[in-house]
């Protein structure tokens, strides 16, 4: 189990109502649905559109089950954003 820290940007942070929480995971799977257990309702809308960063890397395509968290590590959660 690692602990870190999860950030939520723009709308993911307006939905979970905090710019960031620690987590307690092995993958980002993990974080994730822990992340939805406790944040029920919007966040789990806007989760289904984010892309996320983990220790500064794109996750891209990679299946989050497979995504591994570090002890002290970050992750971002970035919503689609509009402009340029």
């Amino acid at each position: 189990m690692a602990n870190g820290t999860i950030r939520y940007w723009a709308a993911a942070k307006s939905a979970a109502g905090i710019a960031d929480e620690p987590y307690d995971a092995v993958t980002l799977a993990e974080a994730l649905a822990a992340a939805r257990e406790r944040h029920p309702g919007e966040l789990v809308r806007v989760l289904q559109r984010c892309s996320f960063l983990v220790d500064g890397d794109p996750v891209g395509t990679r299946a989050h089950e497979t995504v591994a968290l570090a002890e002290g590590g970050t992750v971002e959660v970035l919503p689609p954003f509009a402009g340029g």
